[in-house]
């Protein structure tokens, strides 16, 4: 039987503000994270870097060049000379525990960036006593297995690249049941995919129905477009992933699925 995570106790299509809303604010930022909560998100995305002297980050790239005004790898960088980084030249970088502190209520999927990053957001996630509202997800199998352990207590996790690779074949009929009876044994409640990669559909009907028959839920990233999101509701996905987060909200609005955080402004 799946195990049952409190991440995802919440009425669908789930609505996840990338990066906070980068479409519609400078990306990763407290203010960002703030307008998409008083816009009724209950879910955020974020990444995890940490820098030299492991100060965990809510911050995507691996450099400070592209979204701030100062230049170097994050990692390679002590606090004392990141946190004078302002992105896009106004906004502090956030740390991810400002993020899981200041809303209690509020779930955050988080893309472990790197190895470093591991042992001290585990250590943010026991502070904050945020087991039950993270998701975590990594373009890392290992790195992903090892933030697992490094938390210490089950929380939930979205499927790693192996993983997916082994549903989308199951939903190509390619070895079907010894596909399916494995992903049953690891025991992952989702699936966080793209529409497509690299000219490969990747979310299709097959897929969804595939990942239903495991109970797990499939997310979609990172999806801007309206018909698009209209397609993949349509086609019976759990949750999606936008930078457009008025785009989102207007079409669950639409359509009767969208479920405001309680004391939103929504």
């Amino acid at each position: 039987m799946q195990r049952r995570y409190p991440f995802l106790d919440h009425p669908g299509p789930l609505a996840f503000a990338h990066r906070g809303g980068a479409a519609e604010g400078r990306e990763n930022t407290m203010a960002a994270f703030s307008r998409a909560v008083e816009m009724g998100y209950t879910y955020l995305e974020t990444d995890a870097h940490a820098t030299a002297d492991g100060v965990l980050l809510a911050f995507h790239d691996h450099t400070l060049d592209r979204v701030t005004d100062r230049h170097g790898r994050v990692a390679a960088l002590p606090y004392r000379e990141v946190r004078r980084a302002r992105i896009g030249g106004v906004e502090e970088i956030p740390l991810l525990s400002d993020v899981l502190g200041t809303w209690p209520d509020v779930r955050v999927n988080i893309d472990v960036k790197e190895a470093p990053a591991i042992a001290p957001l585990a250590e943010a996630i026991r502070r904050t006593n945020a087991y039950d509202r993270v998701c975590l997800t990594s373009f890392s199998d290992m790195r992903l297995a090892r933030a697992r352990m490094a938390v210490g207590r089950p929380v939930c996790s979205a499927l790693g690249p192996r993983g997916v690779a082994r549903l989308r074949a199951a939903a190509m009929g390619s070895g079907y049941g010894r596909l399916l009876g494995g992903l049953a044994r690891d025991g992952v409640p989702c699936a966080q995919v793209p529409v497509g990669f690299r000219g490969m559909r990747v979310t299709t009907r097959a897929l969804v129905r595939t990942a239903h028959a495991l109970g797990m839920q499939v997310h979609v990233w990172t999806v801007d477009d309206q018909g698009v999101m209209e397609s993949l509701l349509d086609m019976g996905v759990d949750g999606i992933m936008t930078d457009n987060i008025s785009g989102l909200r207007d079409v669950l609005r639409a359509r009767g699925q969208w479920h405001p955080r309680p004391t939103a402004h929504a």
